[in-house]
């Protein structure tokens, strides 16, 4: 079956060409010229990739992806938008994006990254199902969510949010370099990815405030260490 593919984009031309390409390259693509046609949509069918541009009428992208995060934590989101300033790409990853592509791009960069996260969306599917216990709460790395053992809720989380915090679990009470950690979930130490592990260590000192066993600890700027003392790894179960 062919992987299906939200395209919301109110740049008609623009959007001809992309929708021709990706087709070219064996995708459904569902075109929609705002934001409010796109999330309608969305609630009707299910897509394995969403494909966004950020200034739309009706509805942003920004608007959009937090709408389509509120229902669906795994489903791949990438923006496409002539926006380039920081605050805008920061924004976009705050919304629950996992990819920002600033116009214009080769296309062959966009058909690239399009199936870079379709083979992860698939292979998170069909592994086995994560869940960590960290004293008194539970973070569930496959559905993207943390809550306290108490709660009958829970908080979701950005995908990369929730692999940096995978990340701290597997290598929880040492002392890690950010550049490390950047290079291991991000790929690359730049300047940007590094505001951005900025953005999520924020949240994740949130969620971990829950619990006063449970510190994220940055030493001297460059460092940092999370201590869990009480985490259990073993805690996994095979998906259905």
């Amino acid at each position: 079956m062919q992987p299906s593919i939200l395209l919301a984009e109110d740049d008609i031309f623009f959007a001809k060409v992309v929708k021709r390409q990706l087709e070219r390259a064996g995708y459904n693509v569902t075109f929609c010229e705002n934001g409010q046609e796109a999330w309608e949509k969305f609630q009707k069918h299910v897509f394995d990739l969403c494909l966004l541009d950020v200034v739309m009428p009706k509805k942003d992208g920004f608007a959009l992806a937090q709408d389509i995060r509120s229902t669906d934590v795994n489903v791949p989101i990438l923006f496409t938008s002539s926006r380039y300033m920081e605050q805008d790409r920061l924004q976009g990853f705050e919304s629950g994006a996992d990819d920002y592509i600033v116009k214009p791009f080769n296309i062959q960069e966009l058909l690239c990254r399009v199936d870079v996260y379709l083979k992860r969306s698939r292979l998170l599917k069909s592994e086995r199902r994560i869940v960590y216990t960290i004293s008194n709460l539970v973070f569930d790395y496959s559905q993207y969510n943390i809550r306290h053992k108490n709660a009958d809720s829970h908080v979701r989380m950005a995908p990369k949010e929730a692999e940096l915090l995978r990340f701290l679990c597997e290598n929880s009470n040492k002392k890690l370099k950010k550049d490390d950690i950047l290079t291991c979930i991000w790929g690359q130490d730049d300047f940007f990815s590094s505001r951005v592990m900025d953005v999520y260590l924020t949240r994740l000192r949130k969620h971990i405030a829950q619990d006063p066993a449970v510190k994220l600890e940055t030493y001297h700027g460059k460092g940092l260490m999370f201590i869990a003392d009480d985490l259990d790894r073993s805690h996994t179960i095979f998906k259905i």
